[in-house]
């Protein structure tokens, strides 16, 4: 058997050099770099998620943070009993759940508060107000009478413009008095992005009403950013012949201004402008609704249910059941 000397070198021919090395390679050292780049990944990995975790458990503060935040709106609305009350309440209600940092002033022309609609607004969700006021009888419309006859929801807006100069001026805090007020009749449509543009109201803000004075709408028309005239197809004179849907007044003019009211007496479609008149000129108004160009609100109705059927069963003693609330 050959041997080899110390410090020969084995040809390739030779069968000992071609033998298995019997000692197994160590790879560690080859390892260690991907094990470091895993081990960096996976700490920044970790890193992120703890980012997302903390910004998702803080989200319900800044929500919170920002609706505090932004000037509250108060929309007065006046409502009466009748077959349709409760359905246009809820309407209008649903509107206002999405509205943020809203406060809803319901005002009943009735004596007192009606079972109905305490019961509406403590299931509402929404913050709330309710007072009631009525309607002198010589000022109330009659049987057959036209809509347009008589102002109607005078009293109950002066309730409402009433209960925030009381209450405002009784809360501690230089921002109490910031806010806006407007007046959301319970048979209109709203359109949600009408509440943001009112929200930054500094005295009074204008825009545009749909299907309105028997006109496609009504609206101020605004050159070079301020109000100039109304498009209204009906007493273009009047001082602001504008419809009570279409402006919105800062909290803070109304309660520096106390005696500024509707007047229950007013002529026809001189009701707006007998507030108006006590607060603002023309050339203060403010124009929204890209310089009142969008319809963001429509004047509907609901039309009035025929109980030709109802009437007739009640005669046999058959008719619907008058605990079922409606």
């Amino acid at each position: 058997m050959k041997t080899l000397k110390t410090g020969s070198i084995a040809s390739p021919q030779d069968p000992i050099a071609l033998s298995p090395v019997s000692q197994r390679c160590d790879c560690s050292e080859h390892d260690m770099p991907k094990d470091r780049t895993i081990s960096r990944l996976r700490g920044e990995l970790h890193r992120l998620q703890e980012q997302m975790r903390k910004a998702e458990a803080s989200k319900p503060l800044q929500k919170t943070l920002a609706k505090a935040a932004q000037p509250t709106i108060y929309v007065i609305t006046p409502t009466y009993a009748r077959l349709v009350q409760k359905a246009e309440l809820t309407r209008l209600a649903q509107t206002f759940l999405h509205v943020p940092q809203l406060h809803w002033i319901v005002v009943e022309d009735s004596p007192h508060k009606t079972p109905l609609v305490t019961a509406f607004l403590a299931s509402s969700g929404l913050a709330y107000t309710h007072l009631h006021t009525p309607t002198p009888r010589d000022r109330k419309l009659q049987e057959g009478d036209p809509s347009w006859l008589k102002p109607r929801g005078a009293e109950q807006r002066n309730e409402g413009l009433r209960w925030l100069r009381e209450d405002r001026r009784g809360q501690p805090g230089a921002d109490t008095q910031l806010g806006v007020i407007y007046f959301a009749d319970d048979d209109n449509t709203y359109s949600l992005q009408l509440f943001e543009e009112m929200r930054d109201t500094q005295r009074v803000s204008v825009w545009p009403v749909g299907l309105v004075g028997g006109m496609r709408y009504e609206r101020p028309v605004v050159e070079g950013g301020r109000v100039v005239r109304f498009h209204t197809g009906w007493r273009p004179s009047r001082p602001f012949p504008l419809d009570m849907a279409g402006f919105a007044v800062s909290l803070k003019l109304v309660i520096a201004n106390q005696d500024a009211c509707f007047d229950g007496d007013a002529p026809m479609g001189f009701l707006e402008s007998s507030f108006l008149q006590g607060l603002v000129t023309m050339d203060e108004l403010e124009p929204k609704a890209d310089n009142c160009t969008k319809v963001l609100v429509w004047h509907t109705r609901t039309e009035k249910p025929k109980m030709k059927r109802e009437e007739a069963l009640q005669k046999q003693g058959l008719g619907s059941d008058t605990a079922v609330e409606v």
